[in-house]
C-alpha cells in the first residue's frame, strides 16, 4: 500500500455522498468496479496514483483532503510569487479579513479606476 498510515480514503465516501451519487455510479466516472470504491472507502484497498488523481480532479478537491491529511476540501490554487512591501502585506491581510461583499466592492473600485481613461499612463 502506498498510502503509508493511511487505512482508508477518510473523505471520499463524504464527498460521493455529497453528490448523491452510488459506489456503482462513482465507480462507472473513474472507470473502476464498484467493489473497488467499496474497498477504497473502508479502507481494504488503496487506489493506484492515476486512480487517486481522478478522484480529486472529479471531486476539485486535493488527494491530501481525500485521503484525510488535510481538513480543506479544496484545491489550492497556483500562487505567484510577488516581493511585497510592509505596506502591501498589511493591505492584503486587512483585504482577506474582510466579508465577501466588502471584498466585492473593492474589486469593483479598483476596476473602476482602471477603466477609466483619464487613469492610464
Amino acid at each position: 500500500m502506498f498510502l503509508k498510515g493511511c487505512d482508508e480514503l477518510n473523505n471520499l465516501k463524504l464527498l460521493r455522498m455529497q453528490r448523491g451519487l452510488s459506489q456503482q455510479k462513482l465507480a462507472d466516472i473513474l472507470h473502476v468496479s464498484q467493489q473497488s470504491v467499496y474497498k477504497y472507502e473502508n479502507g481494504i484497498a488503496n487506489p493506484d496514483i492515476d486512480t487517486l488523481k481522478n478522484i480529486a480532479d472529479f471531486f476539485d478537491t486535493s488527494i491530501d483532503y481525500i485521503v484525510g491529511y488535510t481538513d480543506f476540501p479544496h484545491k489550492l490554487e497556483p500562487m505567484i510569487k510577488m516581493p511585497l512591501n510592509q505596506e502591501e502585506t498589511s493591505l492584503i491581510k486587512k483585504y482577506q479579513q474582510l466579508p465577501p461583499e466588502r471584498r466585492s466592492l473593492i474589486h469593483s473600485i479598483i476596476e473602476s479606476y482602471f477603466d477609466n481613461p483619464n487613469n492610464k499612463k
